[in-house]
């Protein structure tokens, strides 16, 4: 081995070993925490949202659910739950800002979710389940004989006023297990869990800490991130502690995808494009060749049915807005004396009533809108067909049928033939009198290509 080799082995050394010690000295990269803003009513676009969320596409330290909403539907917080309760990475529920909530949907989230923790002025719970059909009032009428200090009297005091609803009573059942589950899985307080479904009781911030409900009471992010720093935590791979002292903060927005599937998951404007789309056919199917109706219509229909597959509905409901549709076209066109139009907007508006199998918040069709619907369909209807049948009364503006009785002009006589000018055309015609060139004459009938005409004036005979 030579000298200059030598002397490269040393430097290859040196080398190495100065990274080496580079690697020992250097800081590790900061951790990173994903915050999710979900704010308004949960539904299947924000569902999506969170889902997409917490499938993480790099290593995360956390995720953090920023979250101020009324409630929502049922099955969009179940689909969030169990893609929080498979999460590979901890799931922090941060009720906030200020003046935020987490009701109804909202705290069986927060119940599931592995640190649970909310911004001061703050509250969360009214989670009793609301479907059509039950009742409002949540204290039943007291019976001869109760006694209040009886522990079975109070149980029965706290459970809604079913009537006899057996729905009513399962669904409440339902969400009073669903709750007390996650409670009991996450260590936190299970008689306000109960008492949140069943009483439509609420806490605020203070008052949930103070119950065990929730682990942190934040000022904002960094600040719990902070002082979730170091606890422990159950995931479905094992515990892992929480390193989330000066995590670098990644805040994720619903984008413009998640904005259009919330205003499709209404079921005001999905009533509203199933029936943009109905007059949009009706009127290419009676007025066809322009296009512009048909090809809206059938837009607006195919997203009135995508916004109704996302939503919990009664497709009975749908069914009944469409026969109401149905009977007021043929009002236009029956003599009924109004019975199919009377009959179409009852079935509207029952149709409209039953559109939902649940009216949860931002999700309920008030009662003026269906009405007022109805009525907004069946006067256009009426126009449209009052339009449609004036067209069909006036008369022909070209075709043959305009010839009979028009005037013309013998123009040419070829042996037994003649031919006449008639509107700039020129046509065979025939005539039980004999025919001059240059004679007027008025058409009396059509036979295919040959006009039978007669003379209106005199003229040389030929």
């Amino acid at each position: 081995m030579t000298r200059c080799d030598t002397a490269r082995i040393w430097m290859a050394l040196r080398h190495m070993l100065l990274m080496l010690a580079l690697l020992g000295v250097m800081p590790a990269q900061a951790a990173t925490v994903r915050v999710l803003q979900v704010e308004g009513v949960i539904g299947p676009a924000s569902a999506d949202f969170i889902v997409r969320g917490l499938s993480p596409e790099k290593d995360l330290e956390a995720v953090v659910i920023a979250l101020d909403t009324p409630g929502g539907l049922d099955t969009s917080m179940r689909q969030i739950i169990k893609a929080i309760l498979a999460s590979p990475v901890p799931v922090i529920t941060y009720v906030s800002p200020e003046g935020a909530r987490a009701a109804s949907a909202g705290t069986f989230i927060l119940y599931a979710s592995h640190l649970a923790a909310m911004t001061p002025a703050t509250n969360l719970g009214a989670a009793s389940p609301v479907a059509i059909g039950m009742p409002g009032s949540s204290k039943p009428t007291p019976k001869p004989g109760d006694d209040p200090a009886d522990p079975a009297s109070k149980a029965d005091a706290i459970t809604p006023s079913l009537g006899g609803d057996t729905l009513a009573r399962k669904a409440t059942n339902d969400a009073t297990a669903y709750i007390r589950s996650l409670a009991e899985l996450r260590g936190r307080d299970v008689e306000f869990a109960e008492k949140a479904v069943r009483e439509a009781a609420s806490l605020s911030a203070e008052a949930a800490l103070r119950a065990g409900v929730i682990d942190v009471i934040a000022a904002d992010v960094p600040d719990l991130l902070k002082q979730i720093d170091g606890r422990e935590v159950t995931l479905p791979a094992g515990k892992r502690a929480l390193q989330t002292a000066g995590a670098s903060i990644d805040t994720h927005l619903p984008g413009w995808r998640h904005q259009a599937l919330a205003v499709l998951a209404n079921p005001q404007l999905a009533l509203v494009l199933m029936m943009i789309g109905f007059y949009g056919l009706f009127v290419e199917f009676t007025s066809p060749g322009f296009g512009v109706p048909g090809v809206a219509g059938a837009i607006c229909l195919l997203l009135a049915m995508y916004a109704f597959q996302m939503l919990p509905i009664n497709w009975a409901g749908v069914g009944l807005v469409v026969l109401g549709l149905v009977l007021i076209t043929a009002e236009v066109f029956l003599p009924s004396f109004g019975v199919l139009g009377i009959g179409g907007i009852a079935a509207m508006v029952l149709g409209g009533v039953f559109l939902l199998d649940q009216e949860a918040p931002g999700f309920a069709v008030p009662l003026p809108f269906i009405a007022g619907t109805a009525v907004a369909a069946a006067g256009l209807i009426f126009l449209a067909g009052n339009l449609f049948l004036r067209s069909r009364q006036r008369p022909l503006a070209s075709g043959v049928g305009q010839l009979l009785g028009r005037v013309g002009e013998i123009s040419v006589i070829d042996g037994p033939d003649a031919w006449a000018q008639v509107d700039g055309e020129r046509w065979r015609v025939r005539c039980s009198q004999p025919l001059s060139a240059g004679q007027r004459i008025r058409i009396t009938a059509i036979d295919g290509l040959v006009l039978s005409v007669e003379p209106i004036d005199s003229g040389s005979p030929s």
